[in-house]
């Protein structure tokens, strides 16, 4: 159906963009149910924003490393489909906005030159699997974890056990024991580790953020690195096969730890390593692409301020572990910036230092492995791009999700209360500009995209009301938040709510309080020596709606008077199913199912027949008018209303059959046996379902 032309070498990357140019063809001509289509898309980095007839493409970039020849193509791309801006992300991805559905597919195709993908960058999947932006230069890691992260993304990448979850499933990797990948707030978390001369993981299960953020279990206090990805397997079947379908807000991992509890879960993924193919996987680091820097002379440069040269050097350098080598830190305000500057940075470090470039958790850029001898070199270049601000990860630098600026859930504007906290930091405090204890996140709603209830002090857009029923943006001050190292850290408290007007005179108090008493107490210590009673009542008066102002009502960055506005949010992939739809997802499962074992991947083609049977079973449930949830309890319904009662012969219970999945290895012989059972499943399933519209039809 499609009318453009690729030109992509990989036949399997090709047979996903063309899927994605047919399935829109087929939702414009209304084929295709609209929530149904909303989940293919999502699965495909292609996301809603709040403006209408427009998509946001989030582009996955793991572990943040971009080399330059990539970095040139995402600049040409936005060029291209959007606007010519950049925006980094918390989990060290681009986004570009104000794109056309129609022009997504060959946006990705032309990605997909430079070896960049749009796949499993939203929606119910593994998402971006992020880590230490330090990693392979950090002086006090163990190893290098990016060859870790690298295979975990591309093992897990389109593979079938992780392609429809109930949720998002998030991956961090931790160079050392500060564990600045945030494992504590992750659904797996690795920090690196060796034991007798073994590379291998802390592991960290179940934490998260949102409205109920949880911190991760330690799962295993030490895992070889060969058994990381047969771990993950096992984790995502089990969360895949139990975890919550019905209810978006507890459907997270975190959510089927807490009900089942630790040790349930961790014997359910130990007996599913049976119908595990890769026992073990070892990683090869020394095969990983090894980063190499350029040998070039050093140009002479004057500076012309030397104390503006000193102050960002103190700040934005960073030492390596090998010798003669630093990185640079560039202090993106909100992560945003344009492919002008992108190309000339591109530029820069492809003939002056390795020709990659490394996206932070914080929003911002570091770029390794620049020679000592060329930082004034790279201090006047990157001046000349306006990216020399000092700050890098300093108090100073606060990290903000776009909010009201672009996101259907952005209740109040993250971005522009970011802009106003920055300026009155830098010129009030300006003794804040080299702390990098202080950590400050904002974000736009509940959903904590910009980490806020991770933070020293964080702010979280909301609403208040007045006794008139006006409504003005606010923002919730959460405090005590922060990471401590080695897997552990605290959330913030909510300690206060107030218009958003008045978040520059909370921070202003917090502040002050804590220049006069902290008596050389880290933010997070003090706050836990005064409780929070104590900011409770510093605070409380700025609450105070009955005093409202009409400046009040206008929100930061806007100028007209503010209007709640929120859309279908869509970071979980909404899914609304219906009966002809499931039927057809059965069938290209199946498809899919036969495709993976002429390649003789059995466990792929096994667990595509899985994802069938449960599918059927699910779409017959749903014409009975039976709620269904988790596949477990699918399984489950299926033997009650079908199975027990006669209504249907399997010659077993739909358990049984289904179940040989956990049981058997998977070996060529049961996979084949396993895709005609998941064929002859289908058809008569489909069959009670015609008897069942057309009582008299004979059979």
């Amino acid at each position: 159906m499609h009318s453009f032309r690729t030109e992509i070498e990989n036949p399997i990357v090709e047979k996903d963009i063309i899927e994605l140019a047919d399935k829109i063809e087929l939702f414009h001509k209304g084929k295709i149910d609209e929530e149904k289509f909303r989940s293919l898309r999502l699965a495909r980095g292609v996301y809603g924003q709040r403006q209408e007839g427009v998509q946001m493409i989030r582009i996955k970039l793991p572990y943040g490393k971009v080399l330059s020849n990539q970095l040139r193509r995402i600049s040409d791309v936005s060029d291209e489909y959007s606007r010519g801006r950049l925006h980094i992300t918390t989990r060290q991805d681009i986004q570009i906005h104000y794109v056309s559905l129609d022009r997504t597919p060959e946006l990705w195709a032309q990605l997909e030159r430079d070896d960049v993908t749009l796949r499993e960058a939203c929606g119910n999947t593994v998402r971006n699997v992020t880590a230490s932006e330090t990693a392979g230069i950090d002086i006090n890691e163990p190893f290098d974890v990016s060859p870790y992260a690298d295979a975990l993304f591309k093992f897990f990448l389109r593979n079938p056990i992780c392609q429809e979850m109930g949720r998002k499933f998030k991956v961090s990797f931790s160079a050392s024991d500060d564990d600045t990948g945030l494992s504590y707030m992750h659904d797996l978390g690795f920090i690196a580790k060796i034991e007798n001369d073994v590379r291998g993981f802390k592991v960290m299960l179940g934490g998260g953020l949102g409205s109920q953020p949880r911190h991760a279990d330690e799962f295993y206090s030490f895992l070889p690195s060969d058994k990381i990805i047969p771990l993950m397997e096992g984790v995502l079947r089990i969360f895949d096969r139990y975890g919550e379908r019905k209810s978006r807000a507890k459907a997270r991992m975190k959510f089927l730890i807490k009900d089942i509890g630790l040790e349930a879960f961790k014997t359910l993924v130990e007996e599913e390593q049976n119908a595990i193919e890769f026992k073990s996987v070892n990683i090869d680091a020394a095969a990983y692409s090894k980063t190499i820097p350029v040998q070039v002379e050093t140009p002479k440069i004057e500076i012309e301020n030397q104390y503006a040269f000193e102050l960002w050097k103190s700040t934005n350098v960073i030492p390596q572990k090998q010798a003669g080598y630093v990185a640079i830190g560039i202090k993106v305000l909100l992560g945003d910036f344009y492919t002008d500057k992108a190309r000339s940075l591109a530029d820069l470090v492809e003939n002056y230092a390795a020709g990659e470039i490394r996206l932070s958790l914080r929003q911002n850029i570091l770029i390794p492995f620049v020679k000592e001898e060329l930082v004034p070199f790279f201090y006047t270049e990157l001046g000349k791009l306006d990216f020399v601000e000092a700050g890098y990860n300093k108090a100073v630098d606060i990290t903000a999700c776009p909010g009201t600026d672009t996101c259907n859930l952005g209740i109040a504007s993250s971005t522009g209360i970011a802009v106003e906290l920055e300026r009155v930091i830098k010129n009030e405090y300006p003794q804040y500009l080299q702390n990098k204890d202080l950590v400050i996140k904002i974000s736009g709603c509940m959903n904590a995209c910009g980490q806020h209830n991770m933070a020293n002090i964080g702010f979280q857009g909301m609403t208040v009301r007045t006794k008139d029923k006006l409504v003005a943006p606010a923002l919730q001050v959460l405090l005590g938040g922060g990471n401590v190292g080695n897997g552990q850290g605290h959330f913030a408290d909510k300690v206060v709510k107030v218009p958003s007007k008045r978040g520059p005179e909370a921070l202003r108090r917090i502040l002050n309080d804590y220049e006069a008493n902290a008596k050389g107490l880290s933010f997070l210590n003090y706050y836990i020596w005064q409780g929070e009673k104590y900011f409770y009542d510093m605070l409380t008066d700025l609450s105070n709606i009955e005093t409202l102002t009409q400046d009040d009502f206008i929100d930061w960055g806007e100028e007209k008077k503010y209007v709640k506005a929120i859309g279908i949010g869509e970071c979980a992939g909404v899914v609304i199913d219906l009966i002809a739809t499931l039927f057809l997802e059965s069938e290209e499962k199946i498809e899919n199912a036969k495709i993976s074992f002429d390649n003789e991947v059995y466990s792929s083609a096994i667990y595509h027949a899985y994802s069938s049977l449960v599918n059927s079973a699910k779409a017959l449930l749903l014409a009975e008018n039976k709620r269904t949830n988790t596949q477990a309890g699918i399984i489950k319904q299926f033997d009650e209303e079908f199975i027990s009662n006669g209504k249907i012969d399997l010659g077993v219970s739909f358990a049984e059959f289904i179940y040989q999945i956990k049981e058997q290895a998977p070996s060529k012989e049961f996979a084949y046996h396993y895709i005609a059972n998941a064929e002859k499943f289908l058809e008569k399933v489909k069959a009670f379902r015609t008897l069942e519209r057309t009582p008299n039809l004979v059979l």
